[in-house]
């Protein structure tokens, strides 16, 4: 039976959803923005992290903004099913959630940076769901890449319930996992918003609750830069341009 359902519902999506939901990432596609390729390894002074906050097409436009930042890519992790497609994803059947991949130079910024833009940008206690997105591919999730990166996500989730608690906001939902797989997505989702055509789409509930300090951090950019990221606006990310932020303000 349950076989049967998840059949029915791959033909309803698949119907839904036009057939480039089913391309491959090609081999050294550059990044729309920041011209650097796509699937590049981290060099020696860069790290990775995956980061699901609901929808990813707003949620990477937030990261590919911050100076440091050398590339994103949207894509798929914390599921069962090896190289899933949009709409196998979108069936909530796979388990994956929709994600992040941000590749950064540790001279520029640092993770306790990016994990500010993550706490602040999506509502982390909505569990499976994100603004009017709902489903297990939109939950709130950080995939580390080594055990200090997953033991500042930790510290930060800690500090940022504390915050949050004293906001009115309930419990932190975020998954964090260390070593998780990723899979880039379709080539027609990578920077979409900065793409002609795109349709303007952020799902992301920003709490408005500041994200301060946690045991571990080491903050890099300068203060002013949160001054581009207003979570009173309504979609903010949708409202800011799509070229990177100045390092030097």
């Amino acid at each position: 039976m349950i076989k049967k359902i998840s059949e029915y519902l791959t033909m309803i999506i698949d119907k839904l959803y036009s057939d480039k939901s089913t391309e491959k990432l090609k081999n050294k596609v550059l990044h729309t923005i920041l011209k650097n390729e796509l699937t590049a390894k981290p060099k020696e002074n860069e790290q990775e992290i995956l980061f699901g906050c609901g929808c990813f097409w707003g949620a990477e436009k937030g990261f590919w903004r911050l100076p440091g930042v050398i590339t994103t890519a949207v894509g798929y992790a914390g599921g069962e099913k090896e190289n899933p497609n949009y709409r196998e994803v979108c069936s909530g059947l796979t388990g994956h959630t929709e994600v992040v991949r941000v590749v950064w130079n540790n001279n520029e910024i640092d993770l306790s940076d990016l994990l500010k833009l993550f706490w602040e940008c999506h509502d982390p206690t909505q569990g499976n769901r994100q603004g009017n997105d709902s489903g297990s591919q939109y939950r709130s999730a950080i995939y580390t890449t080594s055990k200090d990166q997953l033991i500042k996500a930790i510290e930060s989730k800690k500090s940022y319930q504390k915050d949050l608690q004293n906001n009115g906001f309930g419990k932190i939902t975020t998954e964090i996992q260390n070593d998780i797989k990723f899979y880039f997505a379709e080539n027609y989702h990578q920077q979409y918003l900065a793409k002609p055509g795109s349709r303007p789409y952020c799902s992301a509930m920003p709490t408005k609750v500041i994200f301060n300090d946690f045991n571990g951090a080491n903050f890099k950019l300068n203060k002013k830069i949160w001054s581009n990221y207003n979570w009173d606006i309504s979609h903010c990310i949708l409202r800011g341009e799509n070229t990177p932020i100045e390092s030097n303000l």
